[in-house]
């Protein structure tokens, strides 16, 4: 099994970034990043699907679209799409019609930031997702990194601490988020989570102080999406784009907050007599199941079902379950950092219908 580390939910100058493509590839070579998925607003920038080499360390860098209904007010419903060879924004005003249109191109629809609430601090309003009555997109956002800062930002003082120390902001995905999660699994669907910067690079002035708050490096040192692949990436980028979203649309994934300790090794199975399936897999419920998970290090380490604690570990490093009834399930590990207890990895499940 080979594992790959995805920074996905980043802006260019193209639209509200502050960095160039050449930047963002920059910042993935120095961080560890193999994989940059691109996602202006409401513009596909062509040319950039390339591998960016340095130093004997390469990324791919593939370019999507972040697409809304920049008419609605206020604003909701945006919608990262991965994998699209042409324009489709201007279907952004009917979500459902939208999600078909990047699905029929062969793309990957992911609800980006389904909670995301207002900062009247500065101006910010709610732009969460609303349209839950859609189908056949492929997952949400579930960890989006300037959603949470929306979400604990309460006064200006702050805003100035977290510029400079931007490690103390991060807690977890909000939990209204992984509460339409599991309600979404609970109710039948296969939704795969990812985790995304939403990485601007803002540069901002505030009396005498000018800085660039949540450089492209920071991002891509903290939340990510890593993914688990059966095949190497071969340097082609046609042959490793297909091998990605084919990867990620699977749910052979989890999501990471790679600063308090490097989450690469982490993986989830379930076992039977005659097959190990992964995350994002689905078998059919039977006696004899036996869930397993390795650790990279000791954590709080949670198994849930169906969004529900049903297993707790705190020491080690190998855990199994044995399975007695149906349901989704998946793993949460959180790790004390910086004085509080932080999320470090959330799987995607494993579908025992």
């Amino acid at each position: 099994m080979n594992e790959y580390i995805i920074a996905l939910h980043m802006h260019t100058r193209y639209s509200d970034g502050s960095g160039s493509h050449g930047d963002l590839a920059n910042a993935a070579l120095k961080t560890g990043v193999d994989v940059l998925l691109v996602t202006d607003h409401n513009v596909l920038v062509q040319g950039f699907d390339r591998y960016f080499e340095k130093d004997g360390r390469r990324v791919l860098m593939l370019v999507g679209e972040e697409i809304h209904d920049q008419a609605r007010q206020p604003q909701k419903n945006h919608l990262l799409a991965f994998g699209i060879t042409r324009e489709l924004a201007t279907y952004a005003r009917d979500p459902q019609t939208l999600i078909n249109q990047v699905r029929d191109h062969g793309g990957l629809a992911f609800i980006a930031h389904p909670v995301d609430p207002e900062l009247p601090l500065f101006g910010e309003t709610d732009i969460s997702w609303v349209d839950w009555s859609v189908d056949g997109y492929t997952g949400i956002e579930l960890w989006n990194g300037f959603s949470e800062l929306k979400y604990v930002l309460k006064s200006k003082l702050q805003a100035v601490f977290y510029a400079f120390f931007p490690q103390f902001y991060a807690h977890g995905p909000l939990p209204e988020a992984v509460a339409r999660w599991d309600n979404l699994m609970a109710s039948g669907k296969r939704v795969v989570a990812v985790g995304g910067a939403d990485a601007h690079a803002l540069r901002m002035s505030m009396g005498p102080l000018h800085r660039t708050i949540f450089p492209y490096e920071y991002h891509f040192s903290a939340v990510t999406t890593h993914i688990q692949t059966n095949a190497i990436l071969s340097g082609e980028v046609d042959v490793d784009r297909k091998l990605i979203l084919s990867t990620l649309s699977q749910g052979h994934a989890f999501v990471a907050y790679d600063l308090p300790a490097p989450a690469r090794g982490f993986n989830f199975t379930a076992q039977t007599e005659s097959t190990t399936a992964m995350m994002g897999d689905e078998l059919p419920f039977a006696q004899g199941i036996k869930l397993g998970i390795h650790l990279p290090r000791a954590c709080d380490c949670r198994l849930l079902l169906d969004g529900v604690v049903v297993k707790r570990w705190q020491r080690g490093v190998d855990h199994t379950y044995d399975v007695t009834q149906p349901g989704v399930y998946r793993v949460e590990c959180w790790l004390n950092y910086l004085g509080k207890k932080r999320a470090w990895i959330f799987s995607n499940p494993i579908y025992l219908r």
